[in-house]
């Protein structure tokens, strides 16, 4: 089941610009190894929800994964062929916005091997690059 808001202020963003990088959720936090963006994208809520199936499927659910992006962001569309004007269109889906730096995907209780290959297996289903970091402690 795809990724959703319960409920929302305003039905209908705009697209805006992804400027900068991030400056909050750009560090490991809950587990022990993460996969960190290095462009900047969305990330559709069918794109998360493959990425953790695919991460359950190859641990086997050892460990534990946690997600680190929700889709806030509606994305409008209107029908195909309809003419110009009558207004903007309806949500068709929800994305997060990712910025470089911004920490998607986190695996703890797993060796370092285990959780790189799950990391190379949850890269190959998203939009854009990604590399594998470690917690830093004493920070």
């Amino acid at each position: 089941m795809a990724l959703m808001p319960k409920r929302v202020k305003f039905r209908k963003n705009q697209r805006g610009n992804i400027k900068g990088n991030a400056t909050q959720g750009n560090t490991v936090e809950f587990g022990d190894f993460g996969l960190q963006s290095i462009d900047r994208a969305w990330l559709s809520a069918k794109q998360i929800e493959a990425s953790r199936i695919t991460a359950n499927h190859f641990l086997k659910h050892e460990g534990r994964i946690y997600i680190r992006v929700f889709p806030h962001k509606p994305i409008t569309s209107i029908p195909q062929e309809t003419r110009m004007g009558k207004g903007k269109g309806e949500p068709q889906f929800y994305v997060a916005v990712i910025k470089p730096g911004t920490v998607l995907f986190e695996l703890g209780g797993v060796p370092r091997e285990i959780a790189k290959q799950a990391f190379n297996r949850i890269a190959h289903k998203l939009p854009f690059r990604t590399k594998f970091v470690e917690r830093r402690f004493g920070q």
